[in-house]
Formats: structure tokens, C-alpha cells, sequence
């Protein structure tokens, strides 16, 4: 077969969590126009309704607080209604937080983060892998961060899920490779996502100073990154932490 048909999707099941915009939103179109079923699952029911309808027809999409258990798991079970079983998942929902120093940073901030950047990536993740698992076929991507390898000041809560994630990958990798299920974790540098828009055009300048490329990332290119993870083409890919990121983790920049 060749590397073309290994990239596409074929039919297959997708879900997408934090899939209504930014980098969610770019690799659910992408996987669609590659073949895929894909089910967007994001806070906002008016941003949902608008990417599946831009997306169209092999879109549907689910609105849930991906930090409320049970509202996620109806998420799932509306999706699997939908589109049947889940072939693949993106669990690529998060929030960066407050910044504060590690010693004034509030119980229920850190717990409120948490809740979105790793406990509903687990409970995503737990939802799917047990029919995963009794197919023998089955990917699964987390979104991580540059805060996955590296510490940050001020920003406690975010390092610790962004750490959390990478881990969780990891150790469910190891567990889902004997039964034909792979697991790995996308590292996005600085890209272009509504986050970096809403910053003002020297703090862009600030953060491509520091990528040696010499400039911030487009959603697209980590979209292309996220499908190759999902597909088969990346079938012997398992418990990698693979940055998109223009080169800042793999090098240093003086």
C-alpha cells in the first residue's frame, strides 16, 4: 500500500476534543478531507455548529465541559450513536490557567486546571480504550505542550498537567501495545491558535525570537503532524512525545 493510502482514514471514526477552533479544529478538517468520521467535542455549542458545518456532511459534534465527567461521557456515547465506534482520538481539549507564583497559587485554580488538562484527558482516554482494545486497532493522541519537557515560572498548575499528560501517554501505550493500540503525545510549540491572537503583535515578535525558525507555527502544520500519529502510516509510532515546534526543544538557541 502506498504512504497516501497509509495517511488516509477511510471511513474510520475520529474524535476530536477541543475540536472547534485552533489547532482542534485544523486537524479535524483535515482528518475529514482524509476520510474520516469526525466527531468535535468543545465547550461552545455555537463554535461546534460552526466548524462541523464548515467541515460537513462526515462532521457531527457534541457540546461538553470536558472537566464534567458526566457530560463527557454523554459526549462519547452521542458520538458513538452517531458514528459509531471510536477508531481513533485527539484528546486535545486544555486551558493554560492563571500564572501566579507556586506559593500563592489557589487550591481550586490548580484543581480547576488540572480537572481539564489531565483528569478529562484521562477519562477521554479511558473511555475509548477499552473498545479499542477488544478491536485490536485503535490510535490515540494527547496534546501536550513545550511545558511537557520544560519548566515554566508562575504557571505551577499547567506544567504539572502538561507533565501529567505525557506520562499518561506513556504508561498507556505501554498497556494498549500488546493488544494492537498506540498512544503518543503531540508537543505544539508556539502556533498561531485564537490564545496567541489575542496577544499583542510584539509579544509574537518575543515568542519567534526564541523559535529557531524564526517564527510561530500555524495550526495547519500541527494538523498534518496529529493525522500522520492517528493513521497507520505511523503504525510502529508508541509512546512518543513529538514536538511541532520549529525546533525549540531540540536545540538551544543562544
Amino acid at each position: 500500500m502506498s504512504g497516501l493510502g497509509l495517511l488516509g482514514f477511510d471511513g474510520r471514526h475520529v474524535v476530536v476534543t477541543g475540536g472547534s477552533t485552533g489547532i482542534g479544529r485544523a486537524a479535524a478538517g483535515l482528518l475529514a478531507r482524509r476520510g474520516a468520521r469526525v466527531t468535535l467535542i468543545a465547550h461552545s455549542e455555537d463554535k461546534l455548529r460552526k466548524a462541523a458545518g464548515e467541515i460537513g456532511d462526515s462532521a457531527r459534534f457534541a457540546a461538553a465541559d470536558v472537566a464534567d465527567r458526566a457530560a463527557l461521557a454523554a459526549a462519547f456515547d452521542e458520538a458513538e450513536a452517531e458514528f459509531g465506534p471510536i477508531d481513533g482520538l485527539f484528546a486535545n481539549a486544555g486551558t493554560g490557567g492563571r500564572f501566579a507564583p507556586a506559593a500563592e497559587y489557589d487550591d481550586s485554580d490548580f484543581e480547576a486546571l488540572l480537572r481539564v488538562n489531565l483528569t478529562g484527558v484521562f477519562r477521554a482516554v479511558r473511555h475509548v480504550l477499552p473498545g479499542m482494545i477488544e478491536r485490536r486497532r485503535g490510535a490515540i493522541l494527547v496534546t501536550g505542550s513545550l511545558a511537557s519537557e520544560r519548566g515554566m515560572a508562575n504557571n505551577v498548575a499547567y506544567v504539572a498537567s502538561k507533565h501529567g499528560v505525557l506520562g499518561l501517554a506513556r504508561a498507556v501505550a505501554l498497556e494498549a501495545a500488546p493488544h494492537g493500540v498506540r498512544c503518543n503525545c503531540i508537543v505544539p510549540g508556539f502556533i498561531e491558535t485564537p490564545l496567541l491572537e489575542s496577544l499583542p503583535h510584539e509579544a509574537w515578535d518575543q515568542l519567534a525570537a526564541f523559535v529557531p525558525q524564526g517564527r510561530v507555527g500555524q495550526s495547519e502544520e500541527l494538523a498534518e503532524v496529529a493525522a500522520f500519529l492517528l493513521s497507520d502510516a505511523a503504525s510502529h509510532v508508541t509512546g512518543q512525545s513529538i514536538a511541532v515546534d520549529g525546533g525549540v526543544l531540540g536545540t538551544l538557541k543562544l
